[in-house]
């Protein structure tokens, strides 16, 4: 792709597959599966996950800290997910979640990028905003 080419948005197939590997990401969120959740981050020092109050910079960091903090807490809901291709090798993920009797809004959101061993997040942010009443 060139500059000045136009860019073809969210192509079905491409669509398809990162919410293959989202929702794989996601079980393995909630099953506290650490070694997929690591394999699904890049591989990479550049790697940067954001979360409510930490952050983590490169895949050492990231995987250190999944394996003190494996899982969410339970009742996790994700509504109004969103899978943005940009193009065929990259795309961003958001979601809100929801917990029942938490008076939060959780938001996601995530970079993938289609790499050699497949789609790998780069960037990851979460955080939570107490509800309206």
């Amino acid at each position: 792709m060139s500059l000045g080419q136009p860019v073809t948005f969210d192509r079905p197939e491409v669509v398809a597959e990162v919410t293959r590997a989202f929702e794989q990401y996601e079980r393995a969120l909630l099953d506290g599966d650490v070694a997929v959740m690591t394999e699904l981050f890049w591989d990479d020092p550049r790697c940067v996950r954001f979360g409510v109050a930490d952050r983590q910079q490169g895949a050492d960091e990231i995987e250190a800290w999944r394996r003190t903090h494996p899982s969410v807490p339970p009742g996790r809901k994700l509504h109004d997910t969103r899978v943005l291709a940009v193009d065929d090798r990259t795309a961003v993920v958001t979601t809100l979640i929801g917990y029942p009797d938490r008076g939060i809004e959780g938001r996601q959101s995530q970079t993938w990028v289609r790499l050699p061993e497949g789609w790998r997040i780069v960037e990851a942010h979460v955080s939570e905003l107490p509800l309206r009443s």
